[in-house]
């Protein structure tokens, strides 16, 4: 919506500079786009008259154009535009003139000939946004006259507003100016048109019938006597130019003036065309049809609205476009004037379908004010006047169903919670007169009358919203809001937040498969575990819920592996889905998280467990020996944390990892986490560090392959008691001469006690302790 500041102050004394209103205007919620000074790069623009018009000797695209400037003698321009003829009056940019654009026009050569000035075209000189040729003038004019005086020009400033859906008011210069006038604590104030109603009565001359009253309602007509079609007053076409529309005569201009000024669209009709001398408003038959002012034929619908005359036949869509049967053109000298109020469904319907969104169309999609069309009768009558038209006494107005004008009940305490303001009710009466609600005291509370130009406005907290635009955005202090419950994360956020940063921490890198499979995915990781079938996949390829998170790791394994990039250290936490052991309608969904470390062997997997155990403070847990599907049959063990199994510990098959085409050796380890992390875990006992030296001694047992290295940990540890401090598994070994079926492990202890330096043979002692234990315990057998 395109706004002049001269037409603003019209409808009350607005003051300020340039800038400020365009600031005022953005904090009512009129956020302005852009702004122009309208009228300016005039100074040097005259008006000439084409003397003769003659070819480039050089140049196809230009020609050579002589011009009378007001001094009489014939000046040469070169012009790429020919839609001149001998005698035509032009805008003349003269030699020194300074455009708009910042461009100076200066005397120049084009392909050998002199051009000494410029002829403008329309948007050249900010006119218009014709650009196609030059602007023809009226040939009332005479050459040499400044072009601002000959058409009346005074310097403005065009403000270029963003309105959004919900501000049908806004869709007016009289809407913008009452916001602009309330916020600067200015009288408002409409036009008064005077007239004087001339000739025959309208009651005899037209007949007005609403058929759908849901469709329309209020349909207003009035008859202009007198008319005499021709162009438009200077000042008419100057602003409808500057807002962006093209003066066409004097009817159609001052439709257009009158839509813009109030925001009430309306239609004319040439009275003698109209069969039957009356209007029928009703929805269009199937398979109907209209020939429309721009001469296409429209194919309508029953959900479109016509106006029909007498006879029933259509001769305009409702609130879109009329038809061309009734055109006015220079023989009309009788106009029924038409405003109407139309569904905005309807109205919005019917433009996007047939492709006619127009100014009008628009305005009634927001939702025009219905009470309005009167005023605008007469001041569209007001602005033909001059042209020897009169306005016929009376006016038809017929009603349909109009939306009701509620009364809204507004709480000041309701105000001042939602805006965190502290606004009285005195304060909040005055903001919401200043723009035409009508208010009333009710008990402490208010009773608002919502005016008939803001059919947007329904509820208390769309009068709320009106009273902080008016109030000011800006006005409003800016407080944090208080809250008894303060964010946190729970116990398992918590936990998972330490898992995925003690992956990070020992620097394994998270990534995230897709968590579909394809058949066979299960099968090649040596799962033994039936997948759930999605019934309607994406696509084939991921049709199968994953039971584990291995394949999908192992397959980032292999496309990492084909393309020569070896030795990754690779986590996933994430969910699994397995069929449920017992009736339920979904799947039994589980979170794991899931290692894999290509390069890596089990010892390196056990170091990765111990170290997410310490992170979890889960302590007593053993690793037994176990050989379960798809993993190394002597190099895995499963976790046993209190007589429940929560994960598996290991390498990677070699068949399997042959069948994924990985050639390295690869450690695994898979946690269920929601098992897991149900047994109590996370006590972290503290105590002080010793500050006296420690002593490392090195045992090597050698046990059978039934016995687990966590069950000969365990023993050490319950034998060395509390001046135990460190204890790591650094070696397993296998072959002579190791017995069959035995292997050896390797501990590092460390002792210290934490208030003296201890003895050695205090370190002794523990040690021959820890020896006879594991012997006695586990049938080992110490090694040299």
């Amino acid at each position: 919506m395109k706004v002049l500041l001269s037409w603003l102050q019209e409808f009350a004394p607005i003051e300020g500079e340039p800038e400020e209103i365009a600031d005022q205007l953005s904090g009512l919620g009129l956020t302005v786009e852009d702004m122009t000074l309208f009228g300016g790069g005039l100074d040097g623009v005259v008006v000439a008259q084409v003397l003769e018009l003659r070819s480039h000797p050089d140049a196809d695209r230009i020609q050579l154009v002589d011009v009378d400037s007001g001094d009489g003698e014939p000046l040469q321009i070169c012009c790429g535009a020919f839609n001149m003829k001998v005698g035509d009056f032009v805008p003349l940019a003269t030699l020194g003139t300074v455009m708009s654009n910042g461009m100076e026009i200066s005397r120049r050569k084009m392909r050998g000939e002199w051009s000494n000035g410029m002829l403008c075209a329309a948007s050249e000189i900010g006119l218009g946004v014709d650009s196609e040729g030059i602007m023809i003038l009226d040939s009332s004019f005479e050459s040499g006259t400044p072009l601002k005086e000959a058409l009346q020009i005074n310097e403005d400033v065009l403000f270029d507003l963003e309105v959004n859906p919900n501000r049908p008011d806004a869709m007016s210069v009289a809407g913008v100016a009452r916001d602009l006038a309330a916020l600067q604590g200015k009288k408002f104030s409409l036009p008064k048109p005077k007239l004087e109603e001339q000739g025959d009565r309208i009651d005899g001359r037209l007949a007005v019938e609403i058929v759908d009253k849901d469709l329309c309602g209020r349909f207003a007509v009035r008859v202009l006597d007198g008319i005499q079609i021709g162009p438009s007053p200077q000042w008419v076409s100057n602003r409808l130019i500057s807002l962006g529309m093209r003066p066409i005569n004097n009817v159609v201009d001052a439709s257009n003036y009158v839509m813009l000024e109030l925001g009430q669209p309306s239609h004319t009709y040439d009275l003698d065309r109209i069969q039957g001398a009356g209007f029928r408003i009703r929805r269009a038959c199937e398979g109907e049809k209209i020939v429309t002012l721009d001469g296409i034929e429209r194919d309508l619908s029953p959900s479109d609205g016509v106006v029909a005359d007498a006879n029933d036949v259509a001769i305009g869509i409702a609130g879109v476009m009329g038809g061309a049967t009734t055109e006015i053109d220079e023989k009309t000298t009788t106009v029924a004037l038409e405003m109407a109020w139309w569904d905005p469904i309807s109205i919005s319907a019917t433009a996007r379908k047939l492709g006619l969104r127009s100014e009008a169309s628009s305005r009634f999609e927001r939702g025009a004010d219905p009470e309005i069309a009167e005023l605008a009768m007469k001041r569209f009558a007001e602005i033909l006047s001059p042209s020897g038209a009169s306005i016929a006494p009376g006016m038809l107005d017929v009603r349909g169903h109009l939306p009701e004008c509620p009364t809204v009940r507004v709480r000041t305490d309701r105000v001042n919670s939602i805006l965190g303001t502290d606004l009285s009710t005195k304060e909040i009466t005055e903001i919401l007169k200043s723009i035409e609600f009508k208010v009333s005291k009710s008990g402490k509370d208010l009773d608002v009358e919502i005016p008939s130009f803001r059919f947007d406005s329904t509820t208390e907290i769309d009068v709320i919203e009106e009273i902080a635009r008016l109030y000011g955005y800006s006005n409003i202090p800016r407080t944090v809001p208080q809250s008894m419950v303060t964010g946190g994360l729970t116990e398992r956020q918590k936990d998972r937040r330490i898992v995925k940063n003690t992956m990070v921490g020992l620097g394994i890198d998270e990534v995230m498969p897709v968590p579909f499979l394809a058949p066979g995915d299960l099968e090649a990781a040596g799962l033994k575990v039936e997948g759930i079938t999605v019934t309607n996949p994406l696509v084939a390829e991921e049709s199968v819920m994953r039971a584990s998170l291995r394949p999908g790791l192992l397959k980032t394994l292999a496309y990492n592996s084909s393309h020569r990039i070896t030795g990754l250290k690779l986590f996933e936490l994430g969910h699994v889905y397995r069929h449920p052991e017992s009736e339920q309608p979904l799947p039994d969904e589980r979170e794991h998280l899931g290692v894999v470390l290509s390069g890596g062997d089990a010892g390196l997997a056990v170091k990765i467990w111990s170290a997410l155990a310490d992170a979890l403070a889960l302590r007593e847990y053993d690793l037994v020996a176990d050989s379960p599907s798809g993993l190394h049959a002597t190099r895995t063990a499963r976790i046993d944390v209190g007589g429940q199994t929560i994960g598996f510990v290991g390498e990677v098959s070699p068949a399997v990892l042959e069948a994924y085409g990985v050639s390295e050796r690869v450690g695994w380890l898979e946690v269920d986490l929601d098992t897991a992390l149900q047994i109590s875990h996370g006590d972290k006992p503290y105590k002080s560090i010793s500050r006296y030296p420690s002593s490392d001694v090195d045992l090597a047992f050698e046990v059978s392959e039934d016995v687990p290295a966590s069950a000969v940990e365990a023993t050490l540890r319950i034998t060395a008691g509390e001046l135990l401090v460190g204890l790591q598994l650094f070696d397993v070994f296998r072959g002579k001469p190791v017995k069959e079926n035995h292997r050896s492990l390797a501990y590092t202890l460390r002792f210290q006690a934490t208030d003296r330096t201890l003895t050695d043979l205090e370190v002794s002692e523990v040690r021959e302790r820890c020896i006879s234990a594991v012997e006695a315990e586990h049938l080992a057998s110490l090694r040299a």
